[in-house]
């Protein structure tokens, strides 16, 4: 497969990794996107793919929360960021919203279906098509979900609609300061990207996978290095890395960005132990616009020749 400049360009993007070594991770995978990945990573070039690497759709991402007992999340992508920020299309978003915090729908197909709230006489299916029409653009419901909880949810949307997220958990006391208790935890979610709440959400076939990575770049470090070390030190080497790796992962090992003294587990415990209230974070939902969506690359100029019949 002819390697281009242009996957070279994603690849470094993605990982961060020099232009040489991408190409020759996508030359010794045959253009494989992700096998070029773990390629880099381990050869210790590259630590992870980085979290924004594949985003570009447009669109936003709106939440909705009733009560501090249900909520709901929801993508609308569009073609065009104009698009993104106009009144009548986040309008609109913010409808889709209200659907889903409202629905029994357990998949995409069946909320679709639904009869669409603003108008009865439609489904949700058939309100897409019709802003489709009067926008002019392709807009896609992508994706949604929703919670419901005894204790509490909350919300906090980043950059305009371009993460969102919703974050749970079992509480004896609501009140203000446990809501900004769990708002804030939500802001760390949107800004440190965490896969887990706890280490306990950890599956053994992702473990097994982080120590297959850790376990080859440490044999490449050890095979560079003038003092080889041997294997009980590396065994050792190799967990000290997954638990470092984990403490960025668990959103409750993580260090709390708003107080570097403290992980986010222990910042929700000083804050319920002030309000004799027992809280501990259930989940959390985050989206971001376009996430694992390839966006389509427009060469402006040669468009313009194209509708000039150049």
């Amino acid at each position: 497969m002819a390697i281009t400049a242009g996957m070279v360009k994603e690849l470094r993007e993605m990982t961060g990794a020099g232009m040489m070594d991408c190409k020759k991770a996508l030359t010794e995978t045959n253009g494989d996107m992700d096998a070029a990945i773990e390629f880099l990573r381990k050869n210790g070039q590259a630590k992870a793919e980085k979290k924004a690497g594949r985003i570009a759709a447009e669109g936003i991402v709106k939440t909705v929360v009733k009560d501090d007992k249900v909520a709901a999340i929801v993508e609308v992508n569009s073609e065009t960021d104009f698009v993104a920020k106009n009144a009548d299309f986040q309008a609109f978003v913010e409808a889709v919203a209200n659907q889903a915090a409202d629905s029994d729908a357990a998949d995409m197909d069946a909320f679709m279906a639904e009869t669409w709230a603003a108008d009865t006489t439609k489904t949700v299916k058939d309100a897409l098509v019709e802003k489709v029409a009067v926008i002019g653009e392709n807009l896609n419901i992508r994706r949604f979900e929703k919670v419901v909880t005894d204790g509490c949810v909350v919300s906090y949307i980043h950059g305009g609609g371009r993460i969102g997220v919703l974050v749970e958990a079992d509480t004896d006391v609501v009140n203000e300061d446990i809501k900004t208790c769990l708002k804030n935890v939500a802001m760390q979610v949107a800004a440190m990207y965490p896969k887990y709440v706890s280490r306990e959400e950890v599956s053994e076939e992702y473990m097994n996978h982080e120590k297959e990575i850790l376990l080859a770049q440490a044999k490449k470090e050890n095979e560079e290095s003038n003092k080889p070390k041997p294997d009980n030190i590396i065994e050792k080497m190799i967990i000290g890395r997954l638990n470092k790796e984990l403490k960025e992962v668990c959103l409750l090992d993580q260090t709390y960005v708003q107080d570097s003294d403290l992980t986010v587990a222990k910042y929700v415990e000083k804050v319920a132990k002030e309000n004799n209230a027992n809280v501990t974070v259930k989940r959390f939902v985050r989206f971001e616009t376009g996430e694992g969506l390839e966006k389509k690359q427009e060469d402006f100029a040669a468009e313009v020749a194209a509708q000039m019949g150049n």
